[in-house]
Order: structure tokens, then C-alpha cells, then sequence
């Protein structure tokens, strides 16, 4: 073993050892169950900040403090303490010992709000997988030494910040000798823009197109002095807006008339905005109805179904725990999605998984009065998980257990195939420079 070609065994520390000192890690699952729950997250809140005082050097308890201010709204504080855990310690693990028996799972992590990785402690809390979660980022160096693992797959999500990171790690596991899922060349892909580009004329697939603009091209399309079709196909509204590399809806509004943009302008300070062509899909019955699907080597899983009166939908506003009506619709469309809903899609599904190329993925999508599939979001990092009250929502375990299978097998797949080929291949990463992000490869 030489600095230029190191290697990474089974050996190497997942983690630095503990200290009596440091407490085990609770993870995101831990603490999004709870946040779920309604149970009152300011007294851990208040408890991780005496702890972290005591204890400075406990990496585990910032990084847990971190996720319970993201949950409590306090996202640039929560940034800042997260920032410090990783430059403490870049590897975690949620059990301390992995079984022979358990997949050895390594995931490429980013730092970031929730959004910004996949949410692989959720899709893995109940599969038997041993999860190493390693975080890159800017100031953070690439390690020329990992834990041994039977796959990695990269969570780290597409996002104008994300793309350089995402690149430096598509170098970094280059010739990378155990299966590597959802490679980060395709995440790439998954920008608002590349989707529609990519899923263009994809049989069974609606997506109009979505174009980034500049808030001085809005103000022109609101004043009147630039025509909307110079930007979309045509100047008939409605039309969707929302700031650029936004999600769960955050400053997205459906523009009626011209006049709307000035008001809206108003409450948004972004300079760049995401629009494309509003597309009506109420079903007869005059709702709307969004799923959530997860997308696992090709083959889709329902995560839930949302059904409103409002045409913009997020699971924990459409009234789903209020309503026996809906809920028996999302059970019924659960226990019948094999042979109705992704029979029905079937080649739009087989279109969407060959286009984007990744092996996990999450779609948002509805379906068109005419029965085609009508994609709203495409994207790596969309929360799913089986949290929700048993008592309301019975139906849901079973289909997520689906899920979370689908999702063990999806590595142990990989696992199989690579080592008929590879059983006597040495385990060698090539590192980046110890600087990290901005750093090239080592030669």
C-alpha cells in the first residue's frame, strides 16, 4: 500500500472508536418518527445542546442536533452545528456490528437540509441492512480509506450547489471495485430542467416542459412587455412558477394572469425562477390525486396517494387522516397497484426507468383526464417511509414492507453478479486530494 494507491479493507473504522463520553447516534429516522408523532422536540432539543456543551467533541450528539433543528425550523442553525460534526467526523453508523448474514451498505452522503440525500435511514431501518453513511462536501477530504462494504450507493441529491460535489464523486468512484447504485452521472440528470428534457416524447409520460428565467423576465412577462410564449410554447396561462431548486412547494403558485406575478414577486427575493404550463388534472369527481411512487430498479411501488380539493397537493395537508373516504381509496389503490395503476403506466414506467438510468428513484405524478401519466417530480431524495399511525393507516404496512424489501434486494442483486466477476479483485479507491471539494483526483 503506497499514498498513491491505497486501499480499504474490512479493517478500516467505520467510525472513530467511541468514547464513554459519546453517545450513540439516533439518526434521522429516530428523530423524524418522533417529529411525525407530535411529540415535543424542544426538550431533546434543549437536552443535545447541554450535551454537545459537556461533551464538544461528540460528533454524534451535534449531528443528532442538527436534524432536530431542521425539524423544529431552525434550518441555517441547524446548517452551522451540522457543518461542525462533519468536520469532526465524516463516518457514522447506526449499529455498532453488522452481522455476517447483513448487507454492508456505504452511503455517499452530502450536507444539507432534508432534501438533500436520499433518505436512506428511512428505506433501511427494517431491511437488515448495515448502513455507513460517509458525508463529502466542500472542505471535507475524500478518504482514502473506508470501511469494507458489499455495495455504495450515492444519496447525495441533484441541486445547483450539489453538481460540483456530485462530479468530484463520480471521479472519486471511478473503477470503484463493489457495486455502485445510482451513479452520480445520472443524478445530474435529475435537475427540473433535465427530467423534462429527458422524458420528452416518453410513451404513456406528460411532463411539459419546465424553463428556468431570470426575476427580470418575469417582471417583463407581468408587465406585459414580454409575451409568456417567447418562454413557453404559447402565452396562454395558467402557468406554475416557483424559485429556482425549490421543493415541497416552497414559493410555488399557479399564475393566473399577468397581474399575478407582481404580487407574488413581492414575497419571493430569488433571481431565478422554474415555470411550465399548469396542466388540469382533476378527476371527475372533481379532486385531485397525487402518488408517490419509488421506482426500485425499474419496478414501481406506490408510497402513498394523496387526494385533495386543492390542485397543489402535499400529503399532510390533504386531509388524509380526516377522511375514512380517502384513506379507504389509498388503501384500496395500494392493495390493487400491481394489476390496475402500474399495469395501466406500464410502459411509462419502463420509459422513465431507461431515460434516467437510476436504480432508485422517487416520482410524484398524477394521472390526465385522458389516463396518461402526468409527472410532476422526478428526483433521488423524496422522504419515504412507514411512520404514519398504524391505527389510521393499517393498509400502509404491508405495501411499505414491499417497498423496503424491493429496496434490500436491489443491492443484494448487484452483490450477487459482482462476485461471480470479481471474486479475487483487491478493494482500491482512487482518492481525492485532501483538500476535497475543488481538489482533482490523485493520479
Amino acid at each position: 500500500m503506497t499514498p498513491d494507491s491505497p486501499t480499504f479493507s474490512s479493517v478500516a473504522p467505520a467510525a472513530p472508536a467511541p468514547a464513554s463520553s459519546v453517545a450513540p447516534l439516533m439518526g434521522f429516522a429516530v428523530l423524524f418518527r418522533m417529529a411525525l408523532a407530535e411529540i415535543d422536540l424542544v426538550p431533546l432539543r434543549a437536552a443535545l445542546i447541554d450535551r454537545a456543551a459537556r461533551n464538544p467533541d461528540d460528533a454524534h450528539t451535534l449531528l443528532d442536533l442538527s436534524t432536530v433543528l431542521q425539524l423544529t425550523g431552525n434550518r441555517e442553525i441547524a446548517l452551522q452545528v451540522q457543518a461542525q460534526a462533519l468536520r469532526m467526523q465524516q463516518l457514522y453508523r447506526l449499529s455498532p456490528h453488522a452481522r455476517p448474514d447483513q448487507i454492508r451498505l456505504l452511503a455517499i452522503m452530502g450536507p444539507g437540509d432534508l432534501m438533500a440525500n436520499t433518505p436512506v435511514e428511512c428505506l433501511t431501518e427494517s431491511t437488515g441492512i448495515a448502513l455507513d453513511m460517509l458525508y463529502l462536501g466542500p472542505g471535507l477530504p475524500f478518504p482514502s480509506s473506508v470501511p469494507d462494504h458489499d455495495a455504495a450507493i450515492v444519496c447525495v441529491a441533484e441541486s445547483d450547489e450539489n453538481r460540483p460535489l456530485l462530479a468530484q464523486i463520480g471521479r472519486y468512484l471511478q473503477d470503484w471495485p463493489r457495486p455502485v447504485l445510482n451513479a452520480p452521472d445520472r443524478i445530474l440528470w435529475l435537475s427540473r430542467e433535465g427530467v423534462c428534457s429527458r422524458l420528452a416524447s416518453a410513451p404513456g409520460v406528460v411532463m411539459p416542459p419546465t424553463v428556468r428565467i431570470h426575476r427580470s423576465t418575469l417582471e417583463r412577462i407581468g408587465a406585459g412587455t414580454r409575451p409568456l410564449g417567447t418562454v413557453l410554447e404559447d402565452d396562454a396561462f395558467p402557468f406554475v412558477v416557483r424559485p429556482a431548486g425549490s421543493h415541497a412547494g416552497h414559493g410555488l403558485v399557479r399564475v393566473d394572469q399577468p397581474s399575478d406575478i407582481a404580487a407574488y414577486l413581492q414575497q419571493q427575493p430569488e433571481l431565478e425562477f422554474c415555470v411550465t404550463r399548469f396542466i388540469d388534472y382533476r378527476q371527475p369527481d372533481g379532486l385531485f390525486r397525487k402518488y408517490r411512487i419509488a421506482l426500485i430498479d425499474g419496478r414501481p411501488f406506490i408510497c402513498h396517494l394523496a387526494i385533495s380539493e386543492r390542485w397543489m397537493i402535499h400529503y399532510l395537508n390533504a386531509g388524509m387522516a380526516d377522511s375514512a373516504a380517502k384513506r379507504a381509496e389509498e388503501a384500496e389503490a395500494m392493495e390493487t397497484f400491481d394489476h390496475r395503476f402500474a399495469r395501466r403506466h406500464d410502459a411509462a414506467f419502463r420509459a422513465i426507468h431507461e431515460r434516467m438510468g437510476l436504480d432508485y428513484l422517487g416520482i410524484d405524478c398524477g394521472e390526465t383526464p385522458d389516463g396518461r401519466l402526468l409527472v410532476f417530480e422526478v428526483d433521488n431524495s423524496m422522504i419515504v417511509h412507514a411512520m404514519d399511525p398504524v391505527d389510521l393507516y393499517p393498509y400502509k404496512q404491508p405495501q411499505m414492507r414491499k417497498v423496503f424489501t424491493a429496496f434490500r434486494e436491489m443491492p443484494a442483486r448487484r452483490i450477487a453478479g459482482r462476485e461471480h466477476a470479481h471474486a479475487d479483485r483487491v478493494m482500491a479507491v482512487r482518492p481525492l486530494a485532501a483538500e476535497g471539494i475543488g481538489a482533482e483526483p490523485a493520479a
